[in-house]
């Protein structure tokens, strides 16, 4: 196939992006198809071999038989490029608009999720210019983070309840809704999920282990020497199998397609769901990648399933009548 792979994008998370478009493209020569590079801007402009792109809607996208977006953060992973995707009428990996946007918005995925009845640590929405709620019952430490950011930016931990202004307005700084959680004990635990909303499978979870004081923040994701992956997770039979049919069950309420990472708080058998996250990074050391790789799934295997799901989903809705 011809395969657009998007990069960059106008989120913190522009430099991130283009390592892991950079790896998407590796993946997808590997698996025989034809790479088209296009790179957005942080202005938000999109370019092709030094050209910036016209976009029309109904017309596709540089003649893509599908279009893998591999961006992060807002204006890339929260639908608004799904929904532009859409209106180029041209089939994409991953999640729709919807799923998209409702898994950007921790609020609005806690809120779902535990309408679908999915254990999760407790939490309280913080809206810039309305009176807070109370965060009693939340306990110390928290965490104080934007709403519809990825990659733990503009996150605070915070130990006492005068630290807790100053960490909310450095999370205003980044969105004006924030969320405020309690923490949870236990290991952190990852798995990687593949396939449709109803059909899809959850990889081998993996542990998280810091290497450096501090908590799984941006820098301990992104730099080399922050963390390593644990596998298998030191986890039970049970806490697995419960987690990834956790995963699974979130995959489908959230209407998510094609991939997700889904992150966990693991203690004994307790298992709590903390986040998917529809488009994760696919840098060389990225945790998604590297789960389906330790349960036996090459990389260049993964991206071409990706791709081939996402036309099957444009064919299927295609076919419905609006």
């Amino acid at each position: 196939m011809r395969v657009v792979v998007l990069g960059g994008g106008r989120s913190s998370e522009h430099e991130v992006s283009l390592v892991s478009a950079a790896t998407v493209a590796a993946g997808l020569r590997d698996a025989g198809h034809e790479v088209v590079a296009v790179e957005l801007a942080r202005d938000g402009t999109w370019w092709h071999e030094g050209e910036e792109l016209a976009l029309h809607p109904g017309r596709g996208l540089l003649e893509a038989d599908v279009v893998f977006p591999v961006l992060h953060g807002p204006f890339g992973e929260d639908g608004t490029v799904q929904g532009l995707l859409e209106l180029l009428d041209v089939p994409y990996v991953g999640s729709g608009v919807m799923a998209s946007a409702v898994c950007m918005d921790k609020v609005v995925f806690k809120e779902l999720m535990a309408q679908a009845g999915l254990p999760q640590v407790g939490y309280a929405l913080v809206e810039a210019g309305r009176e807070r709620p109370s965060l009693e019952g939340l306990g110390f430490p928290l965490w104080v983070k934007p709403a519809r950011l990825g990659s733990s930016v503009g996150i605070v931990r915070v130990e006492q309840a005068s630290e807790i202004d100053a960490a909310l307005d450095e999370a205003f700084t980044h969105d004006d809704r924030v969320i405020v959680e309690a923490s949870a004990p236990g290991l952190e635990i990852e798995s990687s999920v593949l396939g449709d909303t109803h059909d899809a499978r959850v990889s081998e979870p993996g542990e998280i282990v810091l290497l450096r004081e501090g908590w799984y923040d941006y820098e301990a994701k992104y730099t080399e020497g922050g963390m390593r992956l644990q596998f298998p997770a030191r986890i039970s039979d049970t806490a697995r199998a419960l987690l990834q049919e956790t995963a699974a069950r979130a995959f489908a309420a959230a209407g998510c397609s094609g991939l997700a990472r889904a992150d966990f708080f693991v203690d004994g058998e307790t298992v709590l769901l903390n986040e998917l996250n529809t488009l994760p990074g696919q840098t060389p050391t990225s945790v998604y990648g590297v789960l389906w790789e330790q349960s036996g799934l090459p990389y260049p295997d993964l991206v071409d399933e990706l791709c081939r799901i996402a036309v099957a989903r444009f064919e299927r809705e295609r076919a419905l009548r609006h």
